[in-house]
């Protein structure tokens, strides 16, 4: 059997379908797809690997029954060999059945939840203009100094005020992902950045640096604006399917928090 389609189809037991009616579903259940060493293995198992396949774009083909039938055999073969050895009666593999199964049951209840809760494009569009406002509309280009006292800040300062430059002190910061690069910190949003670093950085005119130290969860600041920039965004278009999924995921996790809330635990 190919790999890859092999592959895809053990990925696609972890796919939940949709619900289908009552007698249909029971229909289902009672055909056989093929049967090993006398046991029958259900359509209903085919038609989900099937389904789980089309949904992420694989057609349905003779090539692909043909691999569903193999993997169903063979899980079917692996699982009598497993019950001969009695691993379905060990606790702890009842307790991996159990989770599995709740897997599948949480899977259809979301994929059901997303397909009835659809982000809509005013929810996008709103998502879009709110990162907009927050991100403003220039980059900074800045170094700085992480200190851990505000009095070593002060010293960088004075310094600087003397005519040395933050790249060759910043090899004394404690900030490990800019000292090797002499502080330099790229360009980045304000946002990017904790509130006092950000206000304080925004605030300098190029080629200025802070006067004061800046002080943060981090420990004391002295930054260097070197340069600014207009933030380019990408456009709505471009961006609306990264937005929608966000939302989405948002929307998804809101709605699990809410029902935790409300359950009784004893």
């Amino acid at each position: 059997m190919n790999r890859t389609l092999r592959h895809a189809l053990l990925l696609a037991f972890a796919v939940s379908v949709g619900a289908t009616p009552a007698l249909a579903q029971k229909k289902a259940e009672s055909a056989t797809f093929a049967t090993v060493n006398g046991k029958a293995i259900p359509k209903l198992r085919a038609d989900a690997l099937i389904a789980g396949q089309a949904a992420q774009g694989q057609p349905d083909s003779p090539e692909l029954r043909k691999a569903v039938m193999e993997e169903l055999v063979r899980r079917e073969v692996l699982t009598q060999e497993s019950i001969k050895k009695g691993f379905d009666k060990k606790p702890e593999v009842q307790g991996q059945i159990d989770l599995a199964r709740q897997g599948v049951l949480i899977g259809a209840y979301l994929n059901e939840y997303v397909r009835t809760h659809p982000v809509t494009d005013d929810q996008v569009k709103k998502e879009y203009e709110e990162i907009k406002a927050k991100l403003g509309s220039k980059e900074y280009k800045a170094r700085h100094i992480l200190v851990e006292k505000e009095d070593e800040a002060k010293a960088i300062i004075e310094k600087l005020k003397k005519g040395a430059k933050i790249e060759d002190l910043a090899k004394d910061s404690k900030d490990p992902g800019s000292k090797e690069r002499g502080g330099d910190l790229g360009w980045a949003n304000p946002a990017s950045f904790v509130p006092p670093f950000s206000a304080a950085m925004t605030r300098l005119e190029k080629g200025k640096f802070t006067e004061t130290p800046v002080k943060s969860d981090f420990g004391w600041h002295v930054i260097q604006l070197e340069d600014t920039r207009e933030l380019k965004l990408p456009g709505i278009d471009e961006a609306k399917g990264q937005i929608g999924q966000q939302l989405q995921q948002r929307q998804v996790q809101k709605h699990i928090d809410d029902l935790r809330a409300k359950a009784k635990v004893e």
